[in-house]
């Protein structure tokens, strides 16, 4: 599913569709292609919308990830059930259905046993979180069927700390209950299965999934990653970063001695770093130029940027790509620039 916009990342997804948002230098679409293969699973079909060409350009049929890639384009969105039922002559045996903007590691062929153990029509992942008013959260009996859904409730009111991923494994017979058009998994398809008494399955999983649609959840991902080997061998397996001063960096960025280093510093590939630069808690796309005596504190730069001298960019700042940033300016918190900006002193 690779549809989205990624409206809570801008000005990062403007232009990029948010499957193409990285992650240590991969796409966040790249996660879920290396781990449909390792599990097997050499068929795929993605679903695009918003600037279709990025994903396209980049993956192409799939040949270079030993998969066969192919596309299908919704010039109006027609919802994650609808997006899916739009594909059912491809879908036409057991599938798996992965938001091309989550990262996971999830056991996809455990999730497949359990799926195939229970005859269900549809197996929904679901994972414990700590914060259930971001989703759909999910109530199952001993068994793992599937008996309540509560979409977003607060926390004083949901019943239950587990919620749906968006990692669902169907049998064609689905379509049966969708309809042509825009429709629905969590609102419509789900609870309309529930109320027919058809069996729904929910595999609990405690395998690392993260939804980076927003600015924190993206941020977090780049320093849970370092701790999960699976993830972490998919973004370094080519060699396209490295450990580099206590830092991640990648190939052909060029970092000064003096550079001041705090924690959590992501640095793209073909970055030139100047003199006295502090990074603390930043993210750095490709391409991008950093002069001397910058500040970056917990912020964002996209990529082919230029941040001049002496310039202080502040926490919650996201600067779109293709940017200038002159020279001894003070960027305060969460500022946003919009790519192809220039920003000088009045």
């Amino acid at each position: 599913m690779a549809a989205g916009s990624g409206e809570r990342l801008k000005p990062l997804t403007n232009p990029l569709p948010k499957p193409m948002v990285p992650i240590l230098n991969t796409p966040v679409m790249e996660y879920s292609v290396k781990l449909l293969k390792q599990h097997g699973i050499r068929e795929v079909i993605a679903n695009t919308h918003y600037n279709p060409q990025f994903i396209k350009q980049y993956f192409g049929d799939g040949w270079r990830f030993d998969i066969q890639l192919s596309y299908s384009y919704e010039r109006e969105l027609l919802g994650t059930a609808g997006g899916v039922k739009n594909n059912s002559d491809f879908l036409n045996e057991t599938f798996f259905v992965l938001s091309g903007d989550a990262l996971t590691n999830i056991d996809l062929s455990a999730m497949y046993e359990f799926h195939k153990s229970n005859g269900s029509i549809a197996t929904l992942a679901l994972t414990p979180v700590s914060n259930v008013s971001l989703y759909g959260v999910v109530v199952t009996d001993s068994w793992g069927r599937i008996r309540a859904f509560q979409e977003k409730p607060s926390p004083q009111e949901a019943l239950s700390n587990i919620v749906n991923t968006g990692i669902y494994l169907f049998e064609p017979e689905i379509f049966d209950y969708i309809p042509i058009g825009f429709y629905d998994f969590g609102s419509q398809l789900f609870p309309k299965l529930l109320e027919l008494g058809i069996d729904l399955f929910g595999f609990r999983t405690d395998d690392y999934w993260c939804d980076i649609g927003a600015v924190a959840a993206y941020k977090q991902s780049h320093a849970d990653i370092l701790r999960i080997p699976s993830l972490l061998n998919f973004a370094l397996d080519d060699g396209r970063y490295q450990l580099k001063d206590s830092c991640f960096a990648g190939i052909n960025t060029s970092t000064n001695l003096n550079l001041k280093l705090g924690e959590n510093v992501f640095l793209g590939r073909n970055c030139q770093i100047g003199s006295g630069v502090g990074l603390d808690n930043c993210i750095v796309w490709d391409n991008t130029t950093i002069q001397d005596n910058v500040v970056l504190n917990n912020a964002i730069i996209g990529s082919n940027c230029l941040i001049g001298m002496n310039t202080v960019i502040q926490e919650g700042s996201l600067i779109g790509s293709n940017t200038v940033i002159g020279s001894n300016l003070f960027l305060d918190k969460n500022t946003a620039i919009q790519p192809n900006s220039v920003v000088h002193a009045c």
